[in-house]
């Protein structure tokens, strides 16, 4: 795989197996609806976000937890294939590899998630500090929160004693995370996680910018990153709110778009790329990524995005 960027990102999060059901509406709750297919893909934030990055050409190594099942050995050579290290990845025994059961509907691609996380409860803090090593060469560390809290601090606390760059995904939200006493340079949320977060709107960014500098300051964050859907993304830093137009497109399935703005922003900026810009080239690719079915299939490669920011 040619290296588009020279980024080192390294990776602790989950792996799942998706089973996709497509519906004409979702259910209501205690209704039964038909699915129309059923479609069985690779998933789980972590991974998403780590193949995000590879397919920016960054050097990747995934940390998490598979099961001692064919899904899992299936699951490593994918992510060999896709020129992730996985030689850092533990195999859980006894236990299943994380599923995710995902329903999607209608035009908007509207959806719901169910997660077992299996394998994911498997990583511990002690299996992610016996890979300090490759989080303390790392460009930057991206972790989300679809694994055990205490694997991710753990990861967290040897990217700041090792003065590593911090993504921090905070998904889905847990209300256990200790914000405030370690540092995270980057929080990539969307807008109902943002509110969840700081009991504050994102339209309130511009009429209430001391309020939420106030916030990132006591929770110890330094740039906060809030993605809109069809609005632009908005970034808060030493007090300067910025806009970031998104990259319109009528999507096919949303799931995974996220994780893929998550992985592209950490490879593009962590390889030199200035804040705003990462964020469009990110914006890009979430919006490309919706494009095709799948949390993994519609993750652009570098060209992919190259192309659209040229036809804008």
């Amino acid at each position: 795989m040619s290296r588009a960027t020279n980024a080192v990102i390294a990776v602790v999060g989950s792996l799942n197996v998706d089973i996709l059901a497509d519906v004409q509406r979702l259910p209501r709750p205690g209704e039964t609806v038909v699915a129309t297919q059923l479609t069985r893909r690779f998933g789980g934030k972590g991974a998403n976000q780590a193949l995000a990055a590879a397919r920016q050409g960054a050097r990747v190594t995934m940390i998490g937890c598979v099961g001692d099942d064919p899904e899992g050995r299936t699951y490593m050579d994918q992510l060999r294939r896709e020129g992730i290290t996985v030689s850092t990845m533990k195999t859980a025994r006894a236990t299943s590899t994380g599923t995710a059961f995902i329903t999607v509907a209608g035009e908007n691609a509207d959806n719901q998630i169910i997660v077992y996380p299996g394998a994911n409860n498997q990583l511990t803090a002690a299996a992610v500090r016996n890979q300090r090593a490759r989080i303390a060469v790392a460009s930057a560390l991206l972790v989300q929160l679809e694994i055990p809290l205490e694997a991710a601090i753990a990861a967290i606390e040897i990217a700041n004693e090792s003065r590593i760059p911090v993504v921090l995904n905070p998904s889905p939200i847990n209300p256990d995370f200790p914000w405030g006493t370690c540092h995270i340079d980057f929080l990539i949320v969307n807008q109902t996680e943002a509110e969840s977060l700081f009991n504050l709107s994102p339209d309130t960014l511009d009429s209430h910018t001391a309020s939420w500098t106030s916030a990132l300051a006591e929770k110890k964050i330094h740039t906060l990153i809030v993605t809109r859907g069809n609005q632009p993304t908005l970034t808060l830093t030493q007090g300067t709110i910025q806009s970031v137009p998104i990259h319109p497109v009528t999507p096919i399935d949303t799931v995974g778009a996220g994780d893929t703005f998550a992985g592209v922003f950490a490879a593009q900026h962590h390889a030199g790329k200035p804040l705003l810009e990462a964020i469009s080239w990110a914006n890009v690719a979430g919006a490309l990524a919706t494009l095709k079915p799948g949390a993994q299939e519609g993750i652009p490669m570098a060209g992919d995005i190259t192309q659209a920011l040229a036809a804008q």
